[in-house]
């Protein structure tokens, strides 16, 4: 029986896949905005020269870069660093490619191992709502301007062909190594080449402080996006939770670990935010009511999942979504009519607290069986008040000890419950609060989602935004970020990044192949900010005493105020931050 209902769920879950052969190299989109051919007339030959990670650089407009302009990264060892450069070019430019060399000081280096480049690749964008105060809602892609954007990274494709009147941006990632290095200056090249002749070479200089991040595994802040493993499996047209499923998904979550991330998203029941992305998240968690009346509880596929992502190295916490559903629909399997059924019912009714007390009681011990009850948390999105004490206190009746997350809005009434709690940017807990939270070991953090206009990470947002979020934690004393989506594609998303609802980008940061983005890449940056903030708070001379640079944080921080982003850019604030930050 066990076996026919796994097949009977996983042609369900199939049945709306419609079947697709992915390629690793791919064409973009055609250009919506035409070129300008007496933009041009200036450029007489190709232009590689280094640019700004700030700039989304226009495909269709020769890059404003000065060439012979140095590039010079400065890091602590450990730190993952990044650069952009520009081809524009006045003709065909075909089979280019691009070499990073080691980067060299005395006897020491980072090897061209620690390096990693990929041409900066165009998506299709929109912009936020016609009034410019966000980016939810229903929407239709004509009644919105449409445009090419420089957003994947696409390091899997090892050459490129670049047309005439038109811009290529390469990003360049460098990961300082935490052993076998010293501080100083190092010096290495980055290599242009068409059809394997060298066109163009770029000196690159790091300067390595003489400081240390941790491994991200280490990190203390807290980041938390949500995964999504149904989209990978519909892209790929792959069995949901096969060795095949697993292998496509591992350079994914394998980017997010490295960036520190620290928790798995599970869903414990079918579609936990009503089918809200292109991909719904169906049920880990086999739920079947048998013939004689009793209840049967399957976590196969929690089990895979869990363990998988762990072996990627996401080991800190597991958040299973929802008692408190979008709607508030459950669906199991019923053996007697042999059909999948529904039972509505809602927090507060003695049928709802039934229905749920017998999976949560045998969820507890499956996961004290597997050692995983301490870090496993109850999780539940935007809920009301009302909702979330009377669904707290069914949680507790089935065990005191369960742990209980929600991203949401603040309420003063839960606090004493949440072991991790986030809300929105917007909202503030208190620093006594914050205090509060972080000796009790909790977790308490902040969220952006559609409704900001800025700071945010759409695929059309300014990019210093993203590395935004990280300083603004460090600011507001919380343990880190929460996104809802890492993953949850579009039907084509390495073309176009829009959706029926909420603006372009919002509903992944990372692409198909293990792709890193500039938004993604510019938030690991902010995140090591709070790392370096939070070590420099720390820190003690060698008599034990702190080194107080308590005010000198506070100074560099004062100016991030998410009131004034449009007056004062976020790269403005960001640049002069980082720059004082990198006098320590």
């Amino acid at each position: 029986m066990k076996k026919l209902f796994l097949m009977a769920a996983l042609m369900l879950s199939l049945s709306n896949v419609k079947a697709q052969q992915v390629s690793e190299i791919y064409e973009e989109l055609p250009n919506p905005v035409a070129t300008d051919a007496s933009k041009w007339t200036r450029v007489t030959n190709p232009v590689i020269a280094w640019g700004s990670t700030d700039v989304r650089y226009n495909k269709e407009l020769p890059a404003q870069v000065t060439p012979g302009t140095p590039m010079n990264l400065i890091g602590w060892m450990g730190e993952k660093l990044s650069a952009q450069f520009v081809i524009s070019t006045n003709r065909d430019m075909k089979n280019v490619s691009v070499e990073v060399s080691d980067i060299v000081a005395k006897n020491y280096k980072i090897s061209k191992w620690n390096t990693e480049r990929g041409f900066v690749r165009y998506v299709m964008t929109d912009e936020l709502n016609k009034d410019g105060k966000g980016a939810c809602g229903f929407r239709k892609k004509e009644d919105f301007d449409s445009t090419l954007v420089a957003d994947v990274i696409d390091h899997i494709t090892p050459t490129l062909d670049i047309k005439a009147n038109s811009t290529q941006p390469v990003w360049v990632s460098v990961k300082v190594p935490r052993e076998n290095i010293i501080k100083g200056m190092y010096r290495g090249t980055v290599t242009v080449k068409e059809d394997g002749k060298v066109v163009a070479e770029l000196p690159l200089t790091v300067t390595v402080k003489n400081r240390m991040l941790p491994e991200p595994k280490d990190w203390a802040f807290h980041l938390d996006l949500w995964q999504n493993p149904y989209a990978v499996s519909r892209y790929y047209n792959v069995e949901p939770f096969s060795q095949e499923h697993f292998d496509l998904m591992r350079p994914i979550m394998k980017r997010y670990a490295d960036a520190g991330g620290k928790v798995i998203t599970a869903s414990i029941m079918h579609k936990p935010w009503n089918g809200q992305t292109y991909d719904p998240f169906e049920s880990m968690v086999t739920w079947m009511k048998k013939a004689d009346g009793t209840w049967w509880f399957d976590y196969t596929v929690f089990d895979k999942w869990v363990e998988f992502m762990m072996s990627c190295g996401v080991t800190k916490e597991i958040n299973c979504y929802s008692m408190v559903p979008w709607r508030l629909s459950f669906q199991y399997f019923d053996q007697a009519s042999n059909q999948f059924k529904f039972f509505n019912g809602k927090p507060g009714e003695p049928a709802y607290e039934e229905f749920w007390m017998r999976m949560l009681k045998s969820f507890a011990q499956h996961l004290k069986e597997k050692g995983w009850f301490e870090i496993t948390h109850i999780a539940m999105d935007e809920r009301p008040l009302k909702d979330m004490l009377a669904t707290i206190d069914v949680v507790y009746k089935a065990d005191p000890d369960f742990k209980l997350s929600l991203a949401g809005t603040y309420h003063k009434e839960l606090l004493e419950h949440l072991d991790d709690y986030c809300i929105t940017l917007a909202e503030k807990f208190t620093p006594e609060e914050i205090a509060k939270r972080k000796a009790e070991g909790k977790v308490t953090t902040y969220y952006t989602c559609c409704t900001e206009p800025r700071p945010n990470t759409f695929t059309f947002s300014p990019l210093a935004e993203a590395e935004w979020l990280g300083w603004w934690a460090a600011k507001i004393n919380v343990d880190g970020y929460l996104r809802w989506a890492l993953n949850s594609w579009v039907k084509d998303p390495l073309l176009d990044s829009r959706f029926t609802a909420w603006a372009a980008g919002d509903t992944y940061i990372l692409y198909p192949g293990g792709r890193t983005c500039t938004r993604f890449e510019r938030l690991i940056e902010g995140i090591q900010a709070y790392e370096k903030i939070r070590i420099l708070r720390n820190e003690k001379d060698k008599r034990g005493r702190s080194k107080n640079y308590g005010k000198q944080i506070d100074k560099i921080l004062e100016p991030f105020n998410e009131f004034n982003l449009v007056e004062v850019p976020a790269e403005k604030v960001v640049n002069k931050a980082k720059a004082a930050l990198n006098k320590f």
